[in-house]
């Protein structure tokens, strides 16, 4: 290790962060500060990766958990030499610069992740670990590991207060993820002041119980770090948890070891007496020390070369294992090319069965063709009907199956799923009971603001799935979906609408799907419109026509749709039915399409059993809208529609008054 480097890269990342979060006069000053050795070291001796090509397949992965120490990586990926300018440094926290107040992945080169939120970064890693470990069995030969490396992660106090870290963890542990490593920078201090308020439980010991392996050093103690980190690289049953005691703002006089520089700039005369304390001089604002300079020089040749090695190494391997690389290029491809292969099952006018097991019989047939799909649900498979029992469950055993057990952790779930799609290499999926989105949406929201296209499969979609009652009985949460920008909600109403649902997922590379689907059976109806599977895809379709103008046009979604083709024709209207797949998708099409739709001056009604939101428009009168703002009941899902008053009978009539 060289140690004047490493010495001269934390005074460099303390002097360019504290200056960094003054400059914007908002930040968080006190983990970089803090934690300035262990950044030195990571991006000067242990991490394996290449500025020049921040997507090398086989580089490490380092996730800043504690997303708002985003100054910490900012520094250190301008001092290594990543496209971050000192502009860009000077420009933190501003509109449209390359360093945001928390780490936005795709927006700066080298941030593996989107962080902020706590708990989720710990999360995102034990997902590329799990992508890592997959990989490596797919694909390494006794000649060749093309996929080789390790998940690194920095999280502090809050992540690890935050249950869903607990989830993910818990999972980790169990999984035999040999290749994470955790830092845990221990000082004790959160927003409020001490963690004595509210956090004095021993972690080590909970991360024991996790299975874990648990080391623990000096935050300060880089040559003991070092050795810490080989120690952790040797356990390969295991994952590691590194708890390092630290101070947080170390180096500010006056406020290191207090709540005070965790979330604020430190001030003008703290920053001089911060720089007189460092050894730094008065005027020596964003200042980077000439060895840490040159250091890092000489580091990226090295770093080029290793990864030019990995580059002559990939090549050997693909001559000698062509259909290995064929596999490659699929598992790195987005999916949509393997889609017209496909041999989707066949659906029948007239079968009946529920949305979730013809999207069940959708998976299986996509995951003959795609062999990157995997995911799982959290303990629900059989309901979720999300199982690949033909290609095995992913255990420490079994590195190569494609069904992930995640157990009942639905956010770690989501999170997890999300470190998998930012690692590359799968397209994953999750499930659970669309009820428990609400446990998800931390997740689900990181996932539409990376633009990541994980599949969420939410079943048991309203009061129709019965008996679990009020609780799993979803009201609120089609509209709670939908308004999360960027992600594609779509509610099919028979098997058929849900074999293109699917398809229009897997073509959706852009930002995450929601399937909502039901647990109750639905018949497969006929449809109006002969090129339906293509107009589906804008969002809606005519799905029930009439001879000349309609009196009412049903605006209807998922089970709804068939409810309304039957409300009809007990109606004695001329009714128009529009199964409406994707409310977004349509209100994304031209005035044009939308009025041949639902044509205008025509009386509207609009089926759906949720709340209201976002329907309003559709209809000139509010009565008009056959939906239910209020929680469900436990019983049979018929009844439980009588209860409430929405059963065909009461549609049909709502269409003929």
């Amino acid at each position: 290790m060289n140690t004047k480097a490493v010495e001269a890269i934390a005074l460099s990342v303390r002097s360019l962060s504290m200056d960094g979060v003054q400059a914007a006069n908002s930040g968080h000053p006190g983990l970089p500060l803090g934690m300035a050795e262990l950044g030195a070291l990571l991006y000067g001796e242990i991490l394996r990766h290449y500025p020049g090509d921040p997507s090398w397949p086989n580089r490490d992965r380092f996730v800043l958990s504690a997303g708002h120490g985003s100054m910490f990586l900012y520094s250190l990926l301008h001092l290594s030499g990543y496209d971050v300018s000192l502009d860009d440094l000077k420009q933190f926290r501003q509109v449209g610069s390359k360093t945001p107040g928390h780490p936005e992945y795709g927006h700066t080169p080298g941030v593996e992740t989107t962080t902020g939120p706590l708990g989720q970064g710990i999360c995102n890693a034990v997902g590329m670990a799990i992508a890592e470990t997959m990989l490596a069995d797919a694909f390494n030969t006794k000649k060749h590991a093309v996929v080789d490396h390790f998940t690194y992660v920095l999280c502090g106090d809050g992540d690890l207060m935050e249950g869903i870290s607990g989830e993910a963890s818990s999972l980790a542990g169990h999984l035999g993820l040999g290749k994470l490593i955790a830092f845990y920078d221990s000082n004790k201090i959160s927003i409020e002041g001490s963690t004595e308020l509210a956090f004095t439980e021993n972690v080590m010991q909970r991360y024991e119980a996790y299975g874990w392996q648990v080391l623990s050093g000096d935050a300060y103690d880089t040559k003991g770090i070092e050795a810490l980190v080989e120690q952790a690289r040797e356990e390969t049953e295991k994952p590691t948890l590194i708890h390092l005691t630290s101070i947080i703002g170390k180096g500010s006089p006056n406020k290191a070891g207090t709540h005070e520089v965790h979330g604020a700039a430190l001030g003008d005369d703290e920053v001089l007496a911060t720089r007189r304390a460092l050894g730094l001089g008065d005027n020596d604002a964003f200042f980077v020390h000439p060895d840490a300079k040159g250091f890092f020089s000489e580091r990226y040749e090295e770093l080029k070369r290793e990864h030019d090695e990995w580059q002559e190494l990939f090549v050997e391997w693909a001559e000698a294992n062509p259909e290995l690389k064929q596999k490659w290029d699929k598992y790195y491809s987005d999916g949509t090319s393997l889609l017209p292969r496909v041999e989707m099952p066949e659906f029948k006018v007239g079968d009946k069965l529920a949305t979730r097991q013809a999207s069940g019989k959708v998976l299986q047939a996509l995951a003959k063709r795609v062999p990157h799909l995997v995911g799982g649900s959290a303990d629900l498979a059989p309901s979720n009907n999300t199982a690949l029992p033909g290609y095995g469950s992913f255990s420490r055993s079994n590195r190569s199956g494609r069904t992930l057990h995640f157990g009942v952790r639905e956010h770690g779930m989501g999170a997890i799923c999300n470190g998998m799609s930012v690692h590359g290499g799968f397209r994953p999926f999750c499930a659970t009971f669309l009820v428990f989105t609400d446990y998800m949406r931390g997740a689900m929201r990181l996932s539409a603001l990376m633009k990541q296209p994980v599949i969420y499969i939410m079943t048991h979609d309203s009061i129709f799935l019965g008996e679990d009652g009020p609780t799993h009985q979803p009201i609120e949460h089609l509209a709670a979906m939908r308004c999360i920008p960027n992600m594609l909600v779509l509610r099919p109403g028979d098997a058929q609408e849900t074999a293109q649902a699917w398809l229009m997922a897997m073509e959706n590379t852009q930002g995450p799907t929601v399937l909502a689907l039901t647990r109750q059976g639905l018949p497969v109806y006929e449809k109006a419109d002969a090129s339906w599977t293509r107009t589906a895809r804008r969002g809606a379709y005519v799905v029930q026509d009439t001879d000349g103008p309609p009196d009412v046009v049903v605006v209807a979604t998922g089970s709804e749709v068939s409810l309304a083709v039957a409300a009809a024709a007990d109606s004695g209207k001329k009714v128009r039915i529009v199964s409406m797949v994707s409310r977004e998708l349509f209100h994304a099409q031209d005035r044009e399409f939308r009025e041949a739709i639902v044509p205008p001056g025509v009386r509207t009604i609009v089926a759906e059993l949720g709340v209201a939101q976002g329907w309003e428009g559709f209809v000139q009168d509010r009565d008009d809208l056959f939906v239910l703002s209020d929680f469900g009941a436990s019983g049979p899902g018929d009844k439980v529609a009588e209860h409430f008053g929405r059963t065909q009978k009461d549609l049909a009539a709502l269409i003929a008054r």
